[in-house]
Parts: structure tokens; sequence; C-alpha cells
């Protein structure tokens, strides 16, 4: 397979709502989508970063410039059969994990065409027709708004709600939120808000009777995790932290968490995430498909991983419809009862040109003839 021309897009969507967490906020998403061209078939990627540099540090303006100026130079023009040998024509590139991964997922989706299978199946997925599907709730100082929306949710079929946490907006909300929901599965993000030297505070979560704690401590610590977890009865779960298969081994062998939160963005790409994914399941740890308030390419793309045999609990790949009025797919991913059905064919959806061009707010063409040399530092 040879790629011979690759299109970057900046695109901007609303939410539906502004969605805050402890260290961030965000009401309108600017994505790089990629389409990839080879062969004759089409295959689309997507790099669903924040527009600031306070998850991992890459923003929207850093993934573009990384897949515009190195990565999609590196692939135009070369010959590649498998995802290996696709990777592999990048690997000068360190970090970077969203932008490496909004082009990684392009790969992917034309070997699907190619070979004419799923995504799941290529990606080695169980024979499911459907996952469990959680939701995501930021940040309300409103206890009683809350719980009202933690009800909009249950009353939809979610399998599981996440609540967002930080120092001050944490006991009230459980207290409230568990006495109207004594039995919801329920989970809290912190998204590293907290310390080590807040460890009799957290203690008091152990209360709450809670699936798990998400990162509450440094975005790149693994060490005072395992710390914390010895001094807790509820399960940590680690996402910042986890930024390749290499360091999810070593959380593990430092019993930094006991769940995992797998974001294929996060991670480089769904080989990465396979691996890590590979790594728990052989561990006998759960894991968790994440989400980046995706659009569908790239919530298309969770949802086949999440056909992977270790991914035993909800994930946050809600309906399209939670955050978007309108999505850049057809069709959109829909959650029913709390199920989100894993595509069953090569290319699940089409992206919808004439919306694509309306919310472009940047584009680039490259071909394998006209790209500029990969430049080295």
């Amino acid at each position: 397979m040879r790629i011979d021309q690759i299109d970057l897009y900046v695109i901007e969507l609303r939410l539906n709502h502004v969605f805050r967490a402890s260290t961030h906020g965000a009401g309108t998403l600017r994505h790089v989508v990629v389409r990839a061209e080879a062969d004759g078939l089409v295959g689309w990627g997507e790099a669903p970063t924040p527009v600031d540099p306070y998850y991992t540090g890459e923003t929207t303006d850093t993934a573009w410039s990384v897949l515009h100026d190195f990565l999609a130079p590196s692939v135009l023009g070369h010959t590649w059969d498998t995802v290996e040998e696709f990777t592999a024509l990048y690997s000068r590139v360190k970090a970077n994990n969203f932008a490496r991964g909004g082009l990684e997922t392009a790969a992917w989706n034309l070997l699907a065409a190619a070979h004419e299978r799923p995504l799941s199946a290529l990606l080695g997925g169980a024979a499911r027709s459907a996952v469990e599907a959680g939701v995501s709730i930021g940040m309300d100082r409103d206890p009683g708004r809350l719980c009202d929306t933690v009800q909009r949710h249950v009353d939809q079929g979610y399998r599981r709600v996440k609540l967002k946490i930080g120092p001050g907006a944490d006991l009230d909300v459980l207290e409230a939120v568990r006495a109207r929901f004594p039995t919801l599965p329920l989970m809290v993000d912190a998204n590293c808000a907290y310390t080590l030297q807040d460890t009799p505070h957290l203690q008091k979560l152990d209360a709450f009777d809670l699936m798990m704690i998400e990162q509450p401590l440094a975005w790149d610590d693994l060490a005072d995790h395992a710390v914390l977890q010895r001094n807790l009865r509820t399960p940590l779960c680690l996402d910042e932290s986890l930024t390749s298969a290499k360091r999810t081994r070593r959380a593990l062998e430092l019993g930094s968490c006991q769940v995992v939160n797998i974001k294929p963005a996060r991670l480089g790409g769904l080989r990465e995430a396979a691996l890590a994914h590979d790594l728990c399941l052989a561990a006998g740890v759960p894991v968790w498909c994440g989400g980046m308030h995706d659009f569908g390419i790239s919530r298309a793309a969770n949802i086949a991983l999440s056909a992977l045999p270790g991914f035993t609990l909800p994930g946050d790949n809600s309906g399209s419809d939670k955050y978007f009025d309108r999505d850049i797919v057809t069709p959109e991913t829909r959650a029913e009862h709390g199920l989100i059905a894993v595509p069953d064919r090569p290319v699940p959806y089409e992206v919808d040109m004439g919306f694509l061009a309306a919310h472009t707010r940047r584009h680039a063409r490259l071909t394998a003839t006209d790209s500029p040399a990969v430049r080295t530092r």
C-alpha cells in the first residue's frame, strides 16, 4: 500500500454543554482530521487534542505542526503492508502521541478497507456485537443540578457514571449523588488535582463504594500512585500517566493502579493501545476505553478497540448526541439502552464533506510528489 495524498483539516465543533474538569474546561473543540488516499482507497484519522496544554501537553496547534511537517512527509510515497511497517516510517518522531495516533488511525482504516474486514477484527477483537457505554459528567458545584444530570443519563441507560472532582468539589458532590443513587456504578476522575499529602482526605472517598478513583495524582507519576493505592481500599485507575505500553507495564509492576484507562490517542494509536491491553489482560487487570470528546472517526475506532476481551468495564465513548448537535460522520455513534454496536463493516461511516467544509478552520494538502523533506533536529 502506498499513500500518495494526505489532507489535514482543523475541524471546529461546539459542545452541547461546557465541560469542566479540575484543571481545564472546554466549550468548543478543534481536532485535526486526517484523510489519506492509497491505492484508490481512503482512510480517515483524527487527533482529538484539547486546544490547551493542560491534559498531556499536546494541543491542536502542536498536532497540526507535527502532522504537517514531520509525520505526513515521512509516510507519503512509501510502500507498507502492515501498521508496524507504517509506524516504523516515522519512528524518529518522539512523543506527540495524539498526532501520531491520528495518522495511524487513517492507516488502520485503509487496511480495513483493503482487506474488507471490520477494524475490530483486524485488531483481534472478540466476537461482540456491542460494548457497554458509560458517561462522563463535568464538574458542577450545584449538587441538585448535578444529580438531575446524572438522572438524565441513567434514564438513557448508561451503565456507569463518572464524575469529575477536585479539592473542594468532592465529598459534598459524592454525598449528594450517593444519597440519590445508592447503587449506581459510580467512579470519579480527579485529573491530577491532588498530591500524596492529600491521602487522609482521599481515604474518605472509600466510604462511597466507588468503582475506582481515576488519576488523583500528577500526570507523569507512577511511584506516588503506588504508595496511595496501598493506603486506599478503592481501586486507583491511571489515565494521563500511561503514555505507552512500556509505562503501563511499569505501573502494573509497581502496583500503581488496579484498573487502566486505555485511550488510543493518549497512547499514540490503536497498535500501542492493543499492546497495553494485552499486558493488562495477562496481569488480570481490567481496562476500559477512555474518550476525548471524540468526533465520529476517533469514536468509531475506540469502539472497535473496545471489542478486545480485556475491556470488561463500560467506557467513556457514549453517543455522539451527548456532545454535539451533529457529528462529522453518518451514521453517528449512538448508545441504545447503555450499549453501543461494534461496527461490523470495514468502513462503517461516511464523512459528510459539506459539513466538514463548513466547519474547517484550516486545511492543507500534501502529496508524494511535492511534500517537503522531513526535517531533522
